[in-house]
């Protein structure tokens, strides 16, 4: 989406307009499900959050100064109502599959793993692309799950830059996969 229109849709929906709030959890719905699911790890309880966010963003939208920062703005409410659900919910225990008496069904679609591999394949063509300290940053935080604090052991460097490589790899790697679309 055009950063000029989702700006007028922002401007639309703090202005009441119930069309232009519908589209803006339309176009962004997906990417708060995706940053809630990480933290919670939960389907069910990410689905709850993401419509929890939405009314949130409902209720705040209208303080909103700097409407070309709505993408940033919802993002942080999103990850911020993702922590405090994994804060505040009991600690639960988890059982594998083998643990229950029933089979595992699996229902796959072959069109969706043949599109699942293309994805892996361009995200390793990019992170294989960057430079070794981004591309070890993006595997220890999204791949291998490792916490903030233990990138800063790790890396031996402050939780600050590991943030800030965090996003400039992101940044990147993200360039890179652009370029892969154009190229393919």
């Amino acid at each position: 989406m055009e950063e000029l229109d989702l700006i007028d849709l922002v401007r639309g929906a703090q202005a009441g307009g119930r069309d232009e709030f519908n589209d803006l959890v339309t176009q962004f719905e997906p990417v708060v499900f995706a940053i809630v699911l990480r933290r919670l790890r939960n389907r069910a309880e990410a689905s709850e959050v993401t419509q929890d966010v939405f009314i949130q963003v409902l209720r705040k939208l209208p303080q909103l100064r700097e409407v070309e920062r709505f993408s940033g703005w919802l993002k942080q409410i999103a990850v911020r109502m993702a922590i405090n659900r994994a804060v505040r919910r009991p600690n639960e225990i988890t059982q594998g599959p083998e643990a229950f008496s029933g089979e595992v069904a699996t229902v796959t679609n072959p069109l969706d793993n043949l599109m699942r591999v293309e994805e892996v394949g361009q995200l390793r063509i990019g992170l294989d692309r960057l430079r070794e300290l981004d591309r070890q940053t993006l595997i220890a935080f999204y791949i291998e799950g490792q916490s903030l604090k233990e990138m800063s052991d790790e890396f031996t460097c402050p939780i600050g830059t590991i943030k800030r490589r965090l996003h400039t790899a992101r940044n990147r790697l993200r360039d890179e996969l652009v370029g892969l679309q154009t190229v393919g």
